[in-house]
């Protein structure tokens, strides 16, 4: 390795010249790359509720439509309205009371059932459908251009306006995560590095990984929002270390080697082996989220595992670049570190170990308690800001027509008129339906076919299917709508075999069940995954049991504490938090346990060695975590999106609570179980993982 890192030191200079040619393609890949922000549309494919969007795309050519609220115009007005917004792009068809008959025959010739479920006082309701699916760029862009026609009194509702709601808030915030989470970066590396210019050529380096792993997304066609606005912040937060580390190494070997190229040759090659090897269990962590059946999974699983090679590759090449350029600028801008030594922890907890381990008991239980019993939410608009024009439609939707779901049912195009309206009358008695409405119910017994528009009859009957809209009371992701779900796909399907219910409810419910099995999945791969990379390393089976032991506790406690508190956590954070905690925070184990084993096997006694592996390591730890945590903290305090947010908060406590883990638990762990890793471990053999971090 040392030889590849002579290379770097020789050709430092073309190194930083092709790293800022590279910015360049990789800016165009970033903004060329597509952002998804329907969270349900990385379901299964295959799953019924999914199948049945496709259906709606392929035989009516809508996947989305929208219910459009009025109040306080004129029938003359409203036509006017419609036509409007009809000729705007990517609206497919607008349904009103003047799609069935014209507008100078009184509504109260509707049926009732159509009238009431439209009209409540001065305010009416209409049905946009659009040509493309819910999260399309042209419906979206739809949304907004029917917002310009509409008046203020008007108030456009459904999932499609949502989408498009969060797309233009996380727009607007995204570049401000990134500045918070650099701004924090710098204050935590000012105190804790003891160079006052270290901390930019660190956030530079990293800043060029950034832009290469969103550049290389464009290979992967479209990312999640999601994924959008935490990758940045999540890189920088789990490869600062990697940055930390090389930079003590070439001081280190800087006091023993004159030449200051042969000393950053040499703490290249130092980092090489020891973050490579690192590496390996936050990469592997990332990539337990691709074992998820909700892609969203995978989706943030690749970016963040391409994250983590980026960082790596750019801190053995750009960073030592960077380093030597300015070296000269490091040497005046060099001062104390404020960071206290934490002389005194590594015996303090040693002579303690006994109330550490009591503590780690007593703590367990409430914190797996916790963890088992904090509640998730699934509606993803319930924790939006109030006053976006979405939420305002959704509230709209609710007072004036008692409807907060609306589904559709498929059913085949040869289903006989009766036995669709004994159906109908039969969902009608279910619990929270307010209606249900087809071609039939809409043109009634006084309407002969005849005279039913075309446009109308082509929007709810194709060759091979019918349509018909159920409206709920209940909210989205409520036990109610699951349950009310449940029932009418039982009763549609005691009609038709071949017809099933789609659309948010019936997809958010699909969601509740596919990622509590995810949840199992990823907590088992990941686990799993990391256990035999440290089995690998150490050789010993109770280490791996131990620090990794050691770190889901500290992730029950991070997860059990908005039980305690009682806050709601997004569906999303359930599953991915543990995973990535245990990848991203599992190294400080590693270091601790790296450093312990050989001051053993150098001859030192369990005490001794539990004692200098506490304090020499508590240091490197802390830095670490304080890194993770102010890349992610101030973002989870700014983020209006609940979604981001939350996993920003979580991650940040997460690193704090594993920070505190490993300083005072896995010491004492070591203590009891001295004698079993001591007799289990292969004597001699020397972990590869952190083997050079330790004087960090």
């Amino acid at each position: 390795m040392e030889k590849f890192g002579r290379k770097v030191v020789q050709l430092r200079i073309p190194i930083l010249i092709l790293s800022l040619v590279l910015l360049i393609p990789s800016f165009l890949g970033y903004v060329s790359t597509r952002v998804n922000y329907d969270i349900l549309s990385y379901l299964p494919k295959d799953i019924e509720t999914m199948v049945g969007q496709d259906i709606l795309v392929d035989e009516f050519g809508t996947g989305a439509f929208s219910m459009f609220v009025v109040e306080g115009m004129a029938p003359k007005e409203i036509a006017a309205l419609k036509q409007e917004i009809e000729q705007v792009e990517h609206v497919e068809k607008v349904i009103w009371y003047d799609s069935v008959m014209d507008i100078s025959v009184p509504m109260e010739m509707m049926p009732d059932a159509v009238y009431d479920a439209f009209n409540n006082g001065d305010a009416t309701m209409m049905a946009i459908i659009f040509d493309e699916t819910t999260s399309a760029d042209g419906t979206m862009e739809a949304i907004e251009n029917i917002r310009k026609v509409a008046d203020r009194n008007c108030f456009l509702s459904g999932m499609s306006a949502v989408v498009t709601d969060t797309k233009n808030l996380s727009e607007r915030e995204a570049p401000i995560y990134v500045c918070i989470a650099v701004l924090l970066s710098c204050l935590v590396l000012s105190l804790t590095m003891d160079s006052f210019l270290i901390p930019f050529l660190f956030l530079l380096s990293i800043g060029m990984a950034i832009v290469y792993n969103l550049g290389s997304n464009i290979f992967m066609g479209e990312i999640s929002y999601i994924t959008k606005a935490l990758s940045a912040v999540l890189q920088l937060g789990v490869t600062m270390d990697y940055s930390i580390f090389l930079w003590h190494s070439y001081q280190e070997n800087r006091q023993e080697i004159p030449d200051k190229k042969d000393a950053m040759a040499k703490a290249i090659s130092e980092t090489i082996t020891a973050v490579v090897s690192s590496s390996m269990t936050t990469v592997a962590g990332f990539i337990a989220l691709c074992f998820m059946s909700f892609t969203l999974g995978m989706d943030l699983g690749v970016v963040m595992a391409k994250g983590v090679v980026f960082g790596v590759i750019t801190c053995v090449t750009v960073l030592p670049s960077l380093i030597l350029v300015f070296d000269k600028a490091l040497v005046k801008t060099k001062h104390r570190a404020l960071l206290p030594d934490m002389k005194g922890i590594g015996a303090f907890v040693t002579k303690h170990y006994r109330v550490f381990i009591i503590l780690f008991i007593v703590t367990l239980v409430p914190a797996i308690f916790g963890y088992k019993n904090t509640k998730v939410y699934y509606n993803l608009d319930e924790t939006l800001p109030k006053d976006l024009p979405s939420i305002i439609a959704n509230e709209k939707m609710n007072e004036n027509f008692d409807m907060n779901a609306t589904h559709m049912l498929l059913l085949s195009a040869d289903l006989p008129a009766k036995d669709v309206k004994h159906m109908a009358d039969e969902m009608k008695t279910v619990d929270g339906v307010n209606w249900v409405l087809g071609l039939n119910s809409i043109k009634g017994d006084a309407i002969p076919d005849e005279l039913i528009p075309s446009s109308l009859k082509s929007s709810l009957v194709s060759d091979n299917w019918q349509l018909l809209l159920v409206g709920s009371q209940y909210k989205v992701a409520s036990k109610e709508v699951n349950s009310q779900c449940e029932k009418l796909s039982a009763i549609c399907k005691s009609y038709d075999g071949k017809g099933m219910l789609v659309g948010e409810a019936p997809c958010t419910k699909d969601l509740i069940e596919i990622t509590d099995k995810d949840f199992n999945t990823v907590s088992v791969v990941s686990i799993g995954v990391i256990f035999i990379i440290i089995l690998l390393v150490f050789r010993s089976v109770p280490l791996p049991v131990i620090l990794v032991s050691v770190i889901e506790t500290a992730i029950f406690v991070n997860m059990g504490i908005p039980y305690y508190t009682g806050t709601q956590i997004p569906f999303i954070a359930s599953v991915v938090i543990g995973t990535i905690q245990l990848g991203a925070t599992v190294d400080y184990a590693i270091l601790m346990t790296t450093r312990y084993r050989k001051e053993r096997y150098d001859g030192a006694e369990k005490r001794e060695a539990v004692t200098i592996a506490c304090q020499s390591s508590v240091k490197s730890i802390m830095v670490s975590a304080l890194s993770f945590f102010a890349a992610t903290f101030g973002v989870g305090l700014y983020s209006n999106i609940d979604m981001i947010s939350s996993l920003c908060t979580l991650m940040a406590r997460g690193a704090l609570v594993s920070m505190v883990s490993v300083i005072f638990i896995l010491p004492s762990m070591f203590m009891v179980f001295d004698r079993i890793i001591i007799r289990s471990g292969a004597k001699g053999k020397k972990s590869s993982i952190g083997q050079e971090a330790v004087s960090l």
